[in-house]
């Protein structure tokens, strides 16, 4: 027991250390994602450490430690959560009709297409957007298309493939390929039929792991073009995705204050979505960000469907002249526009070896 607590500490001190050096490599980034089980470890062992305190010796300085990992992730996390108090905001008389979507990493090997069509069709929301939709997913997805006549698809077999379906009219869209020539981000402009504009990006940056790529200089430096994108835009606009980030990383909370979005999780839920099937390790990666005029009514996953992501399901409303949500808006300032700029061009410059054709391991 007293050897299991020294590792464990020590472990706890590693991945809470590890995120905050300045370094792209996943050895640095990947422990961001394991905030929520750093702070139950460190609180099991913290609270279990009084069984053996005779055994340990310098037994008040290590609990100090670990009080202090308790008390410095549960501030961070506790925003995300309904005891972070924000403001709830109702539909009024200059609101749109509440607008429904489902954003789903349907895993790519995944054939189980049925289970995601009754998804949709019981769910019944007005837009959906798949990532890591290939050919085989696009085929089975035509059913769909008589209740969904606007699309964009973008069809590829490297397991960055999305397609985006609505039932709202797509007025233009387009495929950024913001720092890879395969990996796309989707810019699609809607308008409803009560006459409320607005635009919803789909992305899909690459993970920093051990198994893809070394560093998260593509991941970072895509979603910060979508974030500089989203600046030049003056409709509401919603990004929507598998980041492959959490939204406490530094390079999250660089995209919001660069695109001047905001985070709906920050007062509500954290939604963690992968692994679908292990619950204890589950992260929140799909994330989604939004503009002032667009208020959230509900955000929450919804039952797995045989992918490795759980589905997010979200309802809204627009609102152009409700000014309520403003003092959410954090900006960045000029050391973190620079910050940004670099990022980009570092991400443009990662070279990867990313197969045209995934294979499943």
């Amino acid at each position: 027991m007293q050897t299991a607590y020294y590792i464990l500490v020590l472990l706890l001190f590693l991945f809470s250390v590890l995120p905050k050096i300045p370094s792209q490599h996943w050895i640095f980034r990947v422990p961001d994602f394991g905030k929520i089980q750093v702070t139950i470890i460190a609180a099991f062992v913290f609270f279990s450490a009084f069984l053996i305190q005779d055994k340990i010796p310098h037994f008040w300085y290590y609990q100090a430690f670990l009080l202090f990992l308790l008390i410095y992730h549960s501030l961070i996390l506790i925003k995300y959560t309904p005891l972070y108090k924000i403001n709830k905001h109702k539909p009024g008389k200059n609101s749109s009709e509440k607008i429904h979507f489902i954003s789903a990493n349907v895993y790519q090997f995944n054939k189980d297409y049925q289970r995601f069509i009754h998804l949709i069709n019981d769910c019944k929301p007005e837009m959906f957007l798949t990532m890591e939709s290939n050919g085989s997913w696009e085929n089975a997805l035509t059913v769909l298309e008589k209740d969904y006549p606007f699309h964009h698809k973008v069809t590829l077999e490297n397991t960055y493939g999305m397609h985006f379906y609505s039932k709202i009219k797509i007025e233009q869209s387009t495929t950024h390929f913001f720092v890879a020539d395969d990996i796309p981000t989707i810019e699609a402009h809607l308008k409803t039929d009560d006459g409320y504009k607005f635009v919803f990006f789909g992305v899909h940056p690459p993970p920093p792991s051990p198994t893809e790529e070394e560093t998260s200089k593509e991941r970072d430096g895509d979603l910060l073009s979508t974030a500089k994108r989203v600046r030049q835009i003056e409709k509401p606009v919603i990004v929507v995705g598998d980041f492959n980030n959490v939204a406490w990383s530094k390079s999250s909370i660089l995209f919001r204050k660069t695109s001047e979005l905001i985070d709906p999780r920050i007062g509500r839920a954290l939604v963690s979505t992968f692994h679908a099937k292990y619950r204890l390790f589950r992260f929140p990666i799909d994330l989604m960000f939004h503009s002032e005029e667009i208020f959230i009514e509900d955000l929450k996953t919804l039952d797995n469907f045989g992918s490795d992501h759980l589905p997010v399901f979200c309802e809204f409303f627009i609102d152009h002249k409700n000014d309520e949500q403003e003092s959410q808006i954090e900006t960045a300032d000029f050391q973190e526009k620079a910050e940004a700029e670099e990022m980009i061009l570092e991400g443009k410059k990662e070279s990867s070896e990313r197969e045209k054709i995934a294979t499943e391991d």
